[in-house]
């Protein structure tokens, strides 16, 4: 119910924000169900603030393994104005380095209802790390996006094109389909259990390296410091960079929505275009939960 709100705050998930896989970070520009059944009415406040916290087993984004395969933790808060207008801020702990602040963001977004099938978003993140991890995690940066969604009634169509600012800049794209429906309500009326599946593709640079080991292919990763993820080998030898399918990712958020609070569990496989090895590997199963609150 408040999932777009989180994802304002935490893109990871980012989020999946975080959510913890690439279709996070893309998912703030999905049909939100309380905005679809709470437009602003004549003497409502158009102010709204959110709260937010996650976990997650693993923290996947852009393609590349931030948490080395281990837990994170998140905070946020979020404040809206008239359910379009959203700025938030977020903190985020990796279990994997000692610092309390692993890194925090800030991001700003619009999203407006065009007609009752087509929506259009647009936003622009932050994201700022500890200086003590700024040679081992990432280095701060920005993401900006415009998404386009497309309600079919019996399937929700997403197509984001995104791009990354930091010391190496790249471009990203998504296609993402998704189902949202609810059980009749419960609780005398207080309580429904929604569902979110969807398939997200991601689309992005990847680097391929010729030498005498063999043929290698990765992530070309702008905000991470070092050399691109994948393959094996080194040595030197021929690199070039193309732009292709990063990674698959499916995902099922199940959330529980009573009043102002939400809970909410997001199992999920992770299947990247590449193959890669040891820590920085992408593949695998992802589970992330949340809990989010409107305070007003």
């Amino acid at each position: 119910m408040f999932r777009k709100f989180f994802m304002l705050g935490f893109s990871f998930s980012l989020y999946i924000l975080l959510p913890s896989n690439s279709a996070a970070q893309e998912n703030i520009a999905q049909k939100s169900p309380y905005i679809e059944e709470n437009k602003i009415s004549d003497g409502e406040s158009p102010h709204s603030f959110f709260a937010g916290a996650g976990y997650g087993n693993n923290m996947i984004y852009m393609g590349s393994n931030v948490s080395q395969n281990k837990p994170f933790f998140s905070g946020s808060l979020t404040y809206g104005y008239k359910n379009e207008f959203f700025a938030s801020v977020s903190t985020s702990h990796l279990s994997a380095f000692e610092p309390l602040i692993s890194f925090s963001s800030l991001s700003l977004s619009y999203y407006h209802d065009v007609n009752s099938w087509f929506d259009i978003s647009a936003g622009l993140s932050g994201y700022q790390v500890n200086n003590d991890l700024r040679d081992t995690l990432f280095n701060s940066f920005f993401y900006g996006y415009l998404t386009l969604g497309f309600d079919w009634n019996i399937l929700y169509t997403t197509i984001s094109a995104g791009g990354l600012f930091s010391e190496l800049n790249s471009a990203y794209f998504n296609l993402r389909n998704s189902r949202y429906f609810t059980t009749p309500e419960f609780f005398n009326g207080k309580a429904f259990v929604s569902f979110d599946p969807y398939v997200n593709l991601l689309f992005g640079t990847l680097t391929k390296t010729i030498s005498s080991y063999g043929t290698t292919i990765g992530v070309s990763t702008p905000f991470k410091p070092g050399k691109p993820s994948g393959g094996s080998g080194s040595g030197t030898g021929t690199t070039t960079n193309f732009f292709s399918l990063m990674e698959v990712d499916l995902g099922l958020p199940i959330g529980f929505n009573m009043g102002k609070l939400t809970l909410e569990a997001e199992p999920g496989y992770v299947f990247p275009a590449y193959s890669v090895y040891g820590i920085d590997s992408t593949k695998g199963f992802v589970l992330l939960f949340n809990i989010f609150y409107r305070i007003f």
